[in-house]
């Protein structure tokens, strides 16, 4: 009876208690898995790739250096290297401009050249070393060692030729147009030869002086009068040329005053010459007539001013390696010859401003034409009417 009693207290505790106290039956355990992970926001636009995906031994691989830039990406993403090396080979990429208004729009950096005093590289890189490393330090020392000798010279000799009496007795050496002619000529030259200096050497001289902020505004202001004065000096340089070609033409003579340095040889005062001797011929056709040509070409050049001429950057280096070393080339020259107009041979100044030369001075420099007027082979006086008088009367019976 006493165990029939328990056996019915406990299956009625058991009826009246809460499902969650019932034992679950044993079961197999079970790994939990983890979460799933949660997807990344897609954003709009050009995705980098994932830098875990480089391999770092792809370069061991054949054929990578021959790769494409599309070929490079899928082993090494970011890796542009083949796209820049055919930057820097000068490939033309595409370009959506026009070949008419943007030739080399399509071009980043210009192929390898070698032009002359530079390395084979691109040529961007070989204009800049034939600029800096040529033209810029031996421009300078050639035009420092011509004032230098020219100091020496005129401390040593002083001023060339003799002082001659006015007699009345005077040849015209230039007419008013020719005056005129080397006078524009001469003026729009110094203006183009200082404004180039500054332009070219100013930031060694004057920059630390002025400061970057005065400098700049006066190269600025002298870059236009470089460009307005060039069209002047290129008309004027015309007239010239016609003006004084037929008295540039070299004769026996020439070669004879050449051999005796024009009388600075031999202990010769001077050597007789015609109308010019043949340090100014030279200095007409090497000094002025073809390098003037020449610089003023590259100068329409530089402008773009000659159609289908300067649109490429090579056509620009090309043209202002030449302007540029021509241009130094006649400054040089041309001190020369404005030492001996001024300072450098008595009367030579004189006969620029006003047009007439003495006889005496005439004989002694320029014997030959003084003997063409004597003898009536080139008229004593050439603009105008000719002016009889006794005084040329006398002149034509020396």
């Amino acid at each position: 009876m006493k165990h029939l009693v328990c056996a019915l207290l406990v299956a009625s505790s058991a009826a009246l208690a809460p499902a969650s106290w019932a034992q679950a039956p044993a079961s197999p355990a079970v790994t939990p898995s983890p979460p799933a992970a949660v997807a990344a926001p897609v954003i709009a636009g050009i995705q980098s790739q994932s830098i875990f995906e480089v391999k770092p031994d792809a370069s061991q691989d054949s054929g990578y250096a021959s790769q494409t830039n599309a070929e490079r990406a899928q082993v090494q993403p970011g890796n542009n290297a083949p796209m820049w090396r055919q930057v820097g080979q000068g490939v033309t990429g595409y370009s959506s401009l026009p070949k008419t208004q943007a030739p080399e729009a399509g071009n980043l950096i210009q192929p390898f050249v070698q032009y002359p005093g530079s390395r084979l590289t691109n040529a961007g890189e070989a204009w800049r070393q034939v600029r800096n490393q040529w033209i810029i330090p031996y421009g300078a020392a050639l035009l420092g060692i011509v004032l230098l000798a020219l100091s020496i010279f005129y401390l040593t000799k002083g001023t060339m030729g003799h002082e001659h009496p006015d007699t009345g007795r005077r040849i015209e050496r230039f007419t008013p147009f020719e005056r005129a002619a080397h006078w524009a000529n001469a003026f729009a030259f110094i203006a183009l030869a200082l404004s180039g200096i500054v332009m070219a050497f100013g930031k060694f001289f004057l920059l630390p002086l002025m400061g970057s902020a005065l400098f700049g505004w006066l190269t600025f202001a002298l870059k236009n009068v470089h460009n307005f004065m060039g069209p002047l000096f290129a008309v004027s340089l015309l007239v010239i040329i016609v003006t004084f070609v037929k008295d540039n033409i070299a004769n026996r003579a020439d070669f004879v005053w050449l051999s005796k340095a024009g009388g600075m040889l031999g202990g010769h005062d001077q050597v007789p010459s015609h109308r010019f001797n043949a340090g100014e011929k030279g200095l007409f056709w090497w000094g002025i007539t073809i390098p003037g040509i020449v610089v003023v070409g590259t100068g329409l050049v530089l402008d773009k001013l000659i159609p289908g001429v300067g649109e490429l950057r090579g056509q620009m280096q090309i043209a202002h390696m030449l302007h540029a070393a021509l241009a130094i080339w006649m400054m040089a020259l041309t001190l020369g010859h404005i030492y001996m107009g001024t300072v450098g041979m008595r009367g030579a100044y004189k006969a620029m401003k006003t047009g007439y030369v003495s006889e005496g001075w005439a004989k002694e420099h320029h014997a030959l034409w003084a003997e063409d007027v004597r003898t009536g082979k080139i008229p004593a006086q050439r603009s105008g009417p000719v002016a009889v008088s006794p005084d040329a009367g006398r002149a034509a019976q020396v």
